[in-house]
């Protein structure tokens, strides 16, 4: 078997594995966080736009407004496949 002949040269080029998202399923995992309710975060970091970036169970929550550093209680407005937008409710001391 040469190295062309199936085996190793069969999945060349783009899309042939699962490594860039091949069949990820974002919509079968349950979401750690819903709309409307009131989660503690820590904000570990700045987004693009200037938001902060808050993590529950690993999944990213933006929070407008918020600062690297903060801890704060943040409502959800808005949760999509694969993070979740909210606004400071309080912020802790």
């Amino acid at each position: 078997m040469g190295y062309n002949e199936g085996g190793y040269g069969q999945s060349r080029g783009y899309g042939g594995g699962r490594r860039f998202g091949g069949n990820r399923q974002f919509d079968d995992r349950p979401k750690p966080v819903e709309t409307g309710k009131e989660y503690d975060v820590s904000i570990t970091e700045i987004s693009r736009k200037g938001d902060g970036i808050a993590r529950v169970e690993g999944f990213v929550i933006f929070v407008k407004n918020g600062k690297a550093g903060q801890n704060a209680k943040v409502k959800v407005t808005e949760v999509g496949q694969r993070f979740a937008i909210a606004e400071i409710v309080e912020a802790a001391s």
